[in-house]
């Protein structure tokens, strides 16, 4: 064989590998379209994938409103439910810096109108991690603080309520005060007065779609689950919180710290970390920090995976009736991703 033939046999073989690792690169924007166009139940919302705030991947399918059948767009403002949560967490962590708010202390000491007995006991770590075992205001403590893990809305209730008696600002006013900072400009603490752009959330039984006309959001639950954002706001999120730009290192530390175990079927069947309103998965195959959230209509899941810099955000203004198919969109997005050559093991 001469010496232009070897040549140009090396060539092809460099041409067709790169050919053929491009090819895989495309794969998953491929299996990603043909998912949101063919899936049942149907995918009706906006997938944003970026790596180091590039977008990588992004869609919106279907509408923001059904009955005048107003398109989604990138601009359109979800309901985020529990991913609201890692907001307050941070805005109590950015309390600590400052010498404000001690981890340990009892939450008596911030909300002093609590006459419980456990208000003495619970303390805001615990509150922050779901391992208080406080089930309803009125009620006994379910275990004892620091033992168990369960989750629920009510203790992020009370996270939003020490961040406002801390800052001595309505929750409102601290959260709107950080995203402007941020500069999530489509970003807000839900009110009325403020559903500029809000899509309608809907009841999905079995591919119809039942509009939801009374948000479970109050003035009460606005650490819990009150916060209304885009696809687009929540990357810019990831992307200064898992990058030192909101928090100080050992505060970012303390927020994904497992430091307690619990299950949630979109995150395996295996008890996995849980910080301060976010989840440290390390029992799969990448390992990412995340969290859902779930009501009102709307669905949400927003992953972080630091190891390959890239986040995943899936907002759907639908939530299935049917439990066993809640997140059944985001999860098989997840595993699309998983299958690429995006991302970089632990």
């Amino acid at each position: 064989m001469n010496f232009i033939t070897k040549t140009s046999l090396l060539l092809l073989f460099i041409f067709s590998s790169c050919h053929s690792s491009a090819q895989k690169k495309e794969d998953y924007k491929k299996s990603l379209d043909s998912l949101i166009q063919n899936t049942n139940p149907v995918f009706n919302g906006v997938i944003l994938i970026s790596q180091n705030g590039k977008t990588l991947y992004s869609e919106a399918k279907g509408y923001s409103n059904f009955e005048t059948k107003k398109p989604l767009t990138f601009d359109s403002q979800f309901e985020i439910m529990s991913n609201s949560k890692q907001i307050a967490a941070v805005l109590i962590l950015l309390e600590v810096e400052k010498g404000k708010v001690d981890l340990n202390s009892p939450i008596k000491k911030y909300l002093p109108e609590l006459k419980q007995n456990w208000a003495d006991s619970v303390t805001v770590h615990q509150l922050l991690n779901h391992s208080h075992g406080i089930v309803d205001l009125e009620k006994p403590l379910a275990f004892k603080p620091g033992t168990n893990f369960k989750y629920g809305n009510l203790s992020f209730n009370l996270i939003g309520k020490i961040v406002a008696f801390s800052t001595k600002k309505s929750y409102t006013e601290a959260a709107e005060t950080l995203f402007k900072k941020l500069k999530m400009n489509h970003t807000f603490c839900y009110s009325k007065d403020k559903a500029q752009n809000t899509v309608t959330g809907y009841y999905n039984v079995k591919n119809t779609l039942d509009p939801v006309t009374t948000s479970q959001i109050n003035s009460e639950t606005l650490g819990a689950d009150g916060i209304l954002s885009t696809a687009g706001d929540l990357v810019i999120w990831n992307n200064n919180l898992h990058k030192g730009k909101i928090l100080k290192p050992e505060s970012y530390q303390l927020f994904i710290k497992n430091s307690i175990l619990s299950q949630h079927n979109f995150f395996g069947k295996e008890k996995d970390g849980y910080g301060y309103g976010i989840r440290t998965i390390e029992k799969e195959k990448y390992r990412y920090l995340g969290h859902t959230g779930l009501g009102d209509g709307f669905s949400s899941v927003n992953l972080y995976f630091p190891e390959s810099d890239i986040s995943m955000i899936v907002l759907e203004n639908q939530m299935n009736d049917d439990s066993n198919l809640f997140y059944i969109s985001e999860f098989k997005i997840k595993n699309i991703l998983f299958k690429s050559d995006l991302l970089i093991k632990k």
